[in-house]
């Protein structure tokens, strides 16, 4: 097959039908798009300049901030170029390239919140362990993984999709996710079983560990003072509003591709832009306002005359 066959999709104002906003929507997406770049990036300065923050639980939320704003960078400038287009054309080897690094960083995403989810536990759990467990290597190794396996089992999958042949050359969606293979004349089984393959090892079984982790943490908190309940639930709380923001966010994008019945457009619209507006904003707003440590960083920075 062809990759450099080219396919058209849908942009913002085509799901609207309002092409006369182009440069509105242009100017929305653009300063959403700066918004993710700063708030993301202006946590994740602070907690590598400030050595009180230079904890496993900071450096994971900082990889997090981190991987929203590489998961932002694949997708904006492209979705801006086409807000700016008439008909906005893609090359398939490139759409399959940003498939790749859509779901690699959206993996990665979930082990982060599994790796912060360990390090809760262990905290909790099993305190006079933590300085052993928590060592810096541990810490890198947990980051490594969780930045390289996504990347290396969807490899495979992104030489599997090259091969395969397309039909469709009319894409319905703003970027290139799972209902790119709606385009596919015949979707091979090799595929379907590596997919499936793929999802469970990248969110399900992530989920299930944190799930169970979190359980654990409850039941021991539980039987302890109010003061330990208020602690695990101060830091414990944030990563777990985010798991559910975020899976909720996968299980759609799940559906799109299973479900054969199109969504109402507006519909649509609103799912794709809460994965790349909402999810990439909400997080860092959920670190810097639950998060005591880093909320008092960032009160001493934008109102230095204020005690926190």
């Amino acid at each position: 097959m062809d990759n450099n066959l080219n396919i058209t999709y849908m942009t913002i104002d085509a799901y609207v039908e309002l092409d006369k906003y182009r440069f509105v929507y242009f100017v929305i997406m653009f300063t959403a798009y700066i918004l993710i770049i700063c708030s993301n990036s202006t946590i994740v300065c602070l907690i590598v300049i400030h050595k009180n923050l230079h904890e496993p639980m900071y450096i994971f939320i900082a990889a997090l901030l981190l991987n929203s704003v590489l998961y932002s960078t694949v997708l904006y400038p492209k979705i801006l170029f086409d807000v700016l287009s008439e008909k906005p054309i893609m090359s398939f080897s490139a759409c399959l390239f940003q498939f790749y690094i859509f779901y690699s960083l959206g993996g990665s995403e979930f082990l982060l919140l599994a790796a912060m989810a360990y390090d809760r536990y262990v905290s909790i759990c099993k305190p006079l362990q933590y300085p052993t467990i928590m060592r810096k290597r541990n810490i890198c190794i947990l980051l490594v993984v969780a930045w390289i396996l996504p990347a290396g089992q969807l490899a495979v999958l992104r030489g599997i999709n090259g091969d395969v042949k397309i039909c469709k050359f009319n894409f319905k969606g703003i970027t290139c996710n799972s209902t790119i293979s709606q385009l596919y004349c015949e979707i091979p089984r090799v595929l379907i079983i590596y997919a499936s393959v793929c999802f469970i090892t990248l969110l399900i079984l992530p989920v299930i560990f944190i799930l169970f982790t979190y359980i654990r943490i409850f039941i021991i908190t539980y039987r302890s003072g109010r003061e330990v309940r208020r602690k695990a639930a101060q830091t414990c709380l944030p990563h777990l509003i985010v798991l559910i923001n975020y899976s909720c966010l996968g299980s759609f994008d799940v559906l799109l591709a299973q479900i054969e019945t199109d969504f109402p457009k507006i519909v649509s619209l609103i799912m794709s832009l809460q994965t790349v507006l909402y999810h990439p904003l909400f997080n860092p707003i959920i670190y810097g306002l639950k998060m005591r440590e880093i909320y008092k960083h960032l009160r001493k920075l934008f109102c230095p005359g204020k005690t926190v």
